[in-house]
């Protein structure tokens, strides 16, 4: 039980546990919206279907699991974490059996293109995200980027897992495997970990000089001075949409979408296509996933250290360079080579795009925001995943779609140069006063 002040055991912040108990939920929910690649052949041939009907199938799954994140950020609000997350997990369950016995097209859409991706989008970083921002100030940003090795971790873990366990089992025990795993991990993060209430100054107590006093000065959120608060009225939601900023992070969120989903359904594919044999696919996109879990930590305290948006400017840009590396490489010690480079900034746009949100909104908003902010990465998602199969069978090449993905980062780097810096908050207009 967390004591005082958050306090766990002999003095561990309890907020760390609530954060690695989202991370192994995220490492589930990303894991497997992204790991469809080792999915995708098998269930072609299995169910007898074009890669572009599966594509459109993954499509729209993408676009649910967009539509749904405003929802889980909302529900999360009125319900609380704890509901949404078991909600989430009862879908995934329920879906999963469906799609182990789908016929056709319209029953697996209807399973694992809109079942599975409401309940993964329930117990999605999305839904976590607000409790983590309340439980952390000081520490913010590196709070969510480990929430962000989660993500990575499932592509490290998952995508070879699944090919694996594929080639051994078949794809629906595979799938039903994972409900398993997912149930029982869920079920009691859920009831046991995840506390929504954090405590009055979050993480900013437990950072101590050396006479033992609070160290609520470092608080990477300043608070405003008494009068300036009491002038200063908070945005609401439908207000906070309408800035600039939110729309700078969602386009860039988009071009995230598209990157990533259409490395996740198509990257395994492309590579197999492009000669190398299903384990070293495999293994060339997991890597990735493995490197960016360890530089996911670096990039978390770097970007409670420097202006958070020079940091995303240089991820999406190297990022992009990698897309066309991926789609060019003929030999393993090229993919390998690649994916090392690109694996060190594959994690944080999504963290830091979530941090930056509550930088500029507060916490009370980000929620929501990050839930319709995300219905850009999911919208981008959607599209790369269609295009990505329709393409190949239409011209024969992925560079239509990996090249259009490099070229949507370097345009995401360039939009996020031009974010607020930190410390620059967006509100409503000051109350005026009597004297005014």
């Amino acid at each position: 039980m967390a004591g005082k002040g958050g306090k766990s055991g002999e003095g561990m912040y309890y907020g760390w546990a609530i954060v690695w108990a989202a991370t192994a939920l995220t490492l589930l929910t990303v894991g497997l919206r992204l790991g469809a690649g080792p999915f995708f052949l098998p269930m072609t041939q299995d169910l007898g279907m074009s890669r572009s009907e599966l594509s459109s199938i993954i499509a729209a799954g993408m676009l649910t699991y967009g539509l749904t994140m405003p929802l889980a950020g909302q529900l999360v609000t009125s319900w609380g974490t704890r509901r949404v997350l078991l909600v989430g997990m009862l879908f995934v369950a329920g879906s999963i059996a469906g799609t182990i016995y789908a016929q056709g097209p319209i029953s697996l859409a209807l399973s694992y293109g809109v079942g599975l991706s409401i309940g993964l989008a329930l117990a999605s970083p999305v839904s976590l995200t607000p409790v983590i921002s309340r439980w952390f100030v000081r520490q913010r940003g590196m709070a969510l980027f480990v929430l962000s090795a989660g993500s990575m971790a499932g592509i490290a873990i998952l995508t070879p897992l699944f090919t694996s366990s594929i080639s051994a089992f078949g794809w629906q025990a595979t799938l039903a495997g994972f409900a398993v795993v997912f149930s029982l991990i869920t079920f009691p993060s859920a009831l046991f970990v995840i506390r929504d209430q954090a405590p009055e100054h979050a993480d900013t107590l437990s950072a101590r000089n050396a006479s033992g006093t609070p160290a609520l000065a470092q608080a990477s959120c300043a608070v405003p001075p008494p009068a300036a608060a009491a002038q200063a009225r908070p945005l609401r939601a439908a207000a906070a949409v309408r800035t600039l900023p939110f729309w700078q992070l969602t386009l860039g969120l988009f071009a995230c979408g598209f990157s990533m989903n259409l490395l996740g359904t198509h990257g395994v594919p492309m590579l197999m296509d492009h000669g190398f044999d299903s384990q070293t696919s495999a293994f060339g996109i997991a890597l990735i996933g493995l490197v960016a879990i360890f530089s996911s930590f670096a990039l978390g305290k770097l970007s409670d250290m420097v202006e958070r948006r020079y940091i995303l400017a240089v991820i999406y840009t190297v990022r992009g360079l990698g897309f066309f590396g991926l789609v060019e490489a003929l030999a393993p010690w090229q993919l390998y080579g690649v994916a090392s480079v690109g694996g060190i900034v594959w994690a944080g746009s999504v963290a830091l795009s979530s941090a930056i949100m509550a930088d500029v909104y507060g916490t009370r908003l980000v929620g929501v925001l990050c839930g319709w902010a995300y219905v850009g990465h999911q919208v981008g998602g959607m599209i790369s995943s269609w295009l990505g199969g329709w393409a190949y069978e239409a011209f024969g090449t992925h560079l239509i779609a990996f090249g259009a993905a490099g070229l949507l980062l370097f345009g995401a780097a360039a939009i996020s140069l031009g974010l607020p810096s930190r410390g620059v908050t967006v509100r409503a207009r000051p109350v005026a006063t009597a004297a005014e």
